[in-house]
C-alpha cells in the first residue's frame, strides 16, 4: 500500500517533497509512540556504537524515494517482488560475512535455489 500511496503523493507534490512528508509524519508518530509508551530512551548508549549503525534513516529514505519512482513503471506487485529478491540476496551475503554482529551462516545450495526462484519470480511479476 506504500508504494502506490507515496507514488500518487510524489506526482501531487513532487518526488521528494513526498519523501520528505512521508519520513515528517512517520517521525511524528513515532516520536509519539515513544512519548506515550514510557520507555526509557537511552541516547548516551548510542556513543559507543560505530558510524555506520546511525545509517538506517539514509536507507530508508533512498528506499522510499527509489519506491516513488520506479513503483510508476514496476507496479506494487513489480516494487514489492523486487524489494523482497532483494533484501532476501543482500540478507544471504550479511548472514555470510556475519554483518553487524550477525551470526554467520554459510551460502548453502537451498539459499542460492531460494535466492534464484525469488529472481524467478520477480521476473514473471515485472514482465509485461
Amino acid at each position: 500500500m506504500q508504494a502506490p500511496i507515496n507514488s500518487k503523493l510524489g506526482k501531487a507534490v513532487g518526488t521528494f517533497a513526498a519523501a520528505s512528508i512521508s519520513f515528517l509524519i512517520g517521525t511524528a508518530i513515532l516520536l509519539a509512540i515513544t512519548a506515550v509508551s514510557g520507555a526509557e530512551v537511552k541516547l548516551s548508549g548510542a556513543s559507543g556504537l560505530a558510524w555506520y549503525y546511525f545509517t538506517g534513516g539514509l536507507l530508508g529514505a533512498a528506499y522510499v524515494t527509489t519506491v516513488l519512482v520506479s513503483v510508476r513503471t514496476l507496479g506494487a506487485g513489480g516494487v514489492t517482488a523486487a524489494t523482497i529478491a532483494g533484501q532476501l540476496s543482500t540478507a544471504v551475503v550479511l548472514d555470510r560475512v556475519g554483518a553487524f554482529g550477525l551470526a554467520q551462516k554459510p551460502i548453502t545450495i537451498g539459499r542460492l535455489v531460494g535466492v534464484a526462484l525469488l529472481a524467478a519470480g520477480v521476473f514473471l511479476v515485472v514482465r509485461e
